[in-house]
């Protein structure tokens, strides 16, 4: 799995004019999902991300975790992000994994963000989504799971 994390003070995903999510202060998520990709891989990040120190603390260090400041989460699905553009101009996404295994596999992930006590929002699997957000820092991590 590919999670891109990105502190914003403010998410949004928006459909046909209409916001399905929103988040104030906390991490926009872009997640991708690898062909190969299991349950083991979301544990991995789910076990990460609630504990990860990029928010400042009173000395302006980076020193708090999103449950440290009680932030919350804008999930969104982004097959890609396992594009693969060493050929041609037109990436392919052969990688990526297909809804069969990569729905389950994103609503797991979700699901195991809010049992660790995060509010978590999400886009819309598949749909056409406006993405807005204002990025704090800015900062943006990457997780790789294959990499870990």
């Amino acid at each position: 799995m590919r999670a891109v994390i990105q502190r914003v003070s403010q998410a949004s995903v928006t459909i046909d004019e209409q916001v399905i999510g929103q988040i104030e202060r906390g991490f926009m998520i872009l997640l991708g999902i690898h062909e190969e990709d299991t349950q083991t891989d979301a544990d991995y990040l789910i076990r990460k991300i609630p504990l990860l120190r990029v928010f400042e603390d009173p000395e302006g260090k980076m020193n708090q975790s999103l449950q440290d400041i009680g932030g919350s989460i804008l999930s969104v699905s982004q097959f890609t992000l396992y594009a693969d553009t060493k050929k041609g101009n037109r990436p392919s996404f052969i990688k990526a994994a297909r809804p069969e295994t990569a729905i389950p596999l994103y609503e797991y992930f979700n699901e195991g963000l809010r049992q660790a006590g995060l509010t978590v929002e999400t886009g819309e699997f598949g749909g056409d989504m406006d993405v807005a957000l204002v990025n704090d820092g800015p900062v943006t991590i990457l997780f790789d799971t294959r990499d870990k």
